[in-house]
């Protein structure tokens, strides 16, 4: 693909300054002698066309140019004015999609002015390079066009992720023997401290990691749901199913290495201060420890957007763990902070939504799980009850159901917009939608 199309500048042509045949001269020779001298700057007469002796006398009319520069016409004949020649493939120029016009040639024909047509829409975005609100109305479009398999997916995934969330912290919170003895102040053994916080991690990690794993399978199909949606057409939770299972284990090992590596980032950039606190001054090393943290968390958070695409890359690409992370770094170099814009309000619109839903659930929660109500819905002997707990759960139900699809949707989009900006995907997606003049070219031997 040639990214640096030619130019033709408007209004380029043949010469608007051919000469026309004057009226023509006496023929007698005797007149030539009285022909005056002019004088200098004076306009000089134009000379008439010589025609060969060896051309026949009777010779077509000459032809005009037309002063809009729209290309040759014929300034005398039965057939009138010619047209301007069709669009040919010449570059062309235009603003933005649905009224964008510009400049071409035809062949050599001249240059004219013609009407740009729309991209092509098959499906929940038009097929051209994207802005950061079309990526968004298109994630939204998504949801609407298959409403019913993405909020199924996404609140089947939030329902059990968020079930196991909440068994296994009412569990810790109220059935944690070493959690109760700490409470109480009965006793401050080491042992006692550290079993309680073992039980935490434990069960912090098991949620995080059903959580993780709800959000990765999510994600996988809500990408493959997205792809079908831009070609406009129709996909159940089952054939998303099939299309994104045999690369779960990918993603599951992606979703986790990326996350290590720039843990690794930041562990490398603090070490150094954490050996000299170790072996030399504590104040110098703590400085020196600030210092590399922070430089390792720019560089994880850069690290983090480069391969932000990796996920749909792999999974539209069906390409491996590593292939699909150099695949996302290609993509993205050069756009870091347009990526990272996109990725931001993906972040923002999540934590937004996220936050409106729970705000009424966690009132009800406070209602529900107070002394008032005369301690039947709250859990005895408890800090936080039951009740609570599945109230505030309703509604992390409720906004997962709405953030899964919208992130994932938005990441698929963004990967699809730096295709078609770099590598023309658009012509592939409407070819493979069937659009009338995207056929694919016939093979050459």
């Amino acid at each position: 693909m040639n990214n640096s199309p030619g130019w033709a500048s408007p209004g380029s042509g043949p010469s608007d300054s051919s000469g026309s045949s004057g009226p023509s001269g006496p023929a007698d020779p005797a007149d030539q002698g009285e022909q005056t001298v002019p004088e200098a700057g004076a306009e000089q007469p134009a000379p008439q066309d010589a025609v060969p002796s060896t051309w026949s006398k009777n010779q077509p009319p000459a032809a005009g140019w037309s002063t809009s520069g729209t290309g040759p016409r014929a300034s005398s004949g039965p057939g009138g004015p010619v047209p301007p020649p069709p669009p040919g493939p010449g570059p062309r120029w235009g603003a933005h999609a649905g009224s964008a016009q510009g400049w071409g040639t035809a062949s050599g024909r001249g240059t004219y002015w013609h009407q740009l047509p729309p991209a092509p829409k098959p499906g929940v975005i038009p097929l051209r390079p994207l802005s950061v609100a079309e990526i968004l109305e298109g994630s939204i479009a998504t949801m609407r066009a298959h409403s019913r398999t993405v909020l199924g997916i996404s609140l089947g995934l939030a329902v059990v992720t968020e079930t196991v969330s909440t068994l296994v912290t009412g569990f810790f919170f109220n059935s944690n023997p070493s959690l109760d003895k700490l409470r109480d102040g009965t006793t401050t053994k080491v042992s006692d401290v550290l079993k309680a916080f073992g039980d935490s991690v434990a069960g912090s990690g098991s949620a995080s990691l059903i959580s993780m794993l709800g959000q990765i399978i999510a994600t996988a199909m809500l990408t493959m749901i997205v792809s079908r949606s831009v070609l406009g057409r129709s996909v159940t939770a089952g054939e998303a199913w099939r299309d994104s299972r045999p690369r779960l284990v990918r993603m599951l090992g992606l979703t986790l290495l990326i996350p290590l590596i720039g843990l690794a980032i930041v562990g490398l950039g603090v070490m150094p201060g954490v050996l000299l606190a170790l072996f030399g001054s504590a104040n110098a090393g703590a400085g020196l420890a600030f210092l590399g943290g922070t430089a390792g968390g720019c560089v994880a958070i850069w690290l983090t957007i480069s391969l932000s695409l990796s996920s749909p890359a792999l999974m539209l690409e069906k390409q491996g763990v590593f292939a699909s992370i150099a695949r996302s770094y290609k993509l993205v170099r050069g756009s870091w902070w347009r990526v990272f814009g996109v990725q931001l309000l993906a972040i923002l619109m999540a934590f937004i939504i996220t936050s409106i839903v729970s705000i009424p659930f966690t009132v009800i929660a406070q209602i529900v799980s107070s002394d008032n109500t005369g301690g039947l819905l709250a859990g005895a002997g408890s800090h936080i009850g039951w009740a609570f707990l599945i109230v505030i759960g309703v509604g992390a139900v409720v906004g997962t159901m709405f953030t899964f699809p919208l992130s994932a949707g938005m990441a698929a989009l963004l990967y699809m917009d730096q295709r078609i900006r770099r590598e023309g995907l658009d012509i592939e997606l409407a070819r493979a939608a069937g659009v009338d003049g995207y056929a694919a070219s016939p093979s050459r031997e």
